[in-house]
């Protein structure tokens, strides 16, 4: 994963959950788990990759939650940011679609790489919709390019939404971004955190 596409993950999350940008030459790395202890501003994370860390809290670290979407809530005109894989057909094919709210219009805007194996993240905007032989077609457009997405029917959607600690409780899924530091804790900038049982997908 090239550190500007982080960087620019980072900006998207931050812009609806202000937070402090990384120090230069530190890009920030991805944490998927699950959450076991709070403890003040030090949470303790389950991971399958890195086993169990401890990530930091600061007053900059922004906290997403996330709600259920559909489909058919990707419209023309809305803003998104998608996970993909090629297919067998050798299209970019969805395995999940996050809605970003109008305030993050423009945030994290580009295709790039993503950490999983062949996979690339696109954050741009609908431009168009058609049916494919299975879920749904999109045309998305960013600075500097185009591309097309298929989403199947059984790829989840969710959407961004502004939240705060109170969200952070043992036993739910969370998405960290941050930069590990030298006493072996991560210092996060921004969390996406299980909502009302709707997990991180990406």
């Amino acid at each position: 994963m090239k550190p500007a596409s982080l960087a620019v993950l980072a900006a998207a999350l931050a812009a609806f959950a202000a937070f402090a940008q990384p120090p230069p030459g530190e890009p920030p790395q991805r944490f998927r788990g699950v959450l076991e202890q709070v403890d003040g501003d030090r949470l303790t994370v389950a991971t399958e990759g890195d086993g169990s860390i401890t990530v930091v809290l600061t007053p900059e670290t922004g906290i997403n939650g996330l709600e259920r979407r559909s489909l058919e809530d990707i419209v023309e005109g809305v803003f998104i940011g998608t996970t993909a894989a090629r297919n067998a057909e050798g299209r970019w094919q969805a395995t999940e679609v996050h809605i970003f709210p109008e305030e993050m219009r423009g945030a994290g805007e580009g295709h790039y790489p993503w950490d999983f194996p062949q996979t690339t993240m696109t954050n741009a905007t609908v431009t168009g919709t058609a049916r494919a032989r299975v879920g749904r077609r999109l045309e998305l457009a960013f600075a500097g390019g185009e591309e097309e997405v298929d989403v199947p029917p059984d790829v989840p959607v969710v959407a961004f939404t502004l939240a705060d600690r109170t969200l952070l409780r043992p036993g739910i899924a969370v998405f960290v971004l941050g930069v590990p530091q030298p006493d072996r804790t991560v210092g996060a900038f921004a969390i996406v955190a299980e909502t009302n049982g709707v997990k991180p997908p990406m």
